[in-house]
């Protein structure tokens, strides 16, 4: 190869490197936010019909294990909140 062949590719290279640089950066960034978080990307608080879709229950269900003990809940309003933490929990301990 040439002399001026082999700048050509070096100049190409070297823009393209340019070009994908920030991009690559920005991902590592991201890549690293998530690896970082985690359990964080988990909500903190499910609602209602959060436990339906991801659990399967009823409304009835959910009332009564509330009314029993058995789901601990916050309430704010009309909203009952339910602790993804003790979610965890419980489900780790009910385990077989």
């Amino acid at each position: 190869m040439t002399k001026s062949i082999k700048e050509k590719k070096f100049s190409f290279i070297m823009r393209v490197k340019q070009l994908i640089e920030p991009v690559i950066l920005r991902l590592e960034t991201i890549d690293s936010k998530i690896s970082g978080q985690g359990k964080a990307l988990r909500p903190v608080y499910y609602r209602n019909e959060d436990l339906k879709k991801i659990f399967g229950l009823s409304n009835n269900t959910i009332i009564k294990y509330r009314q029993t003990g058995i789901l601990p809940f916050t309430k704010l309003g009309d909203i009952f909140l339910y602790d993804a933490v003790q979610i965890e929990k419980i489900l780790q301990e009910n385990k077989s």
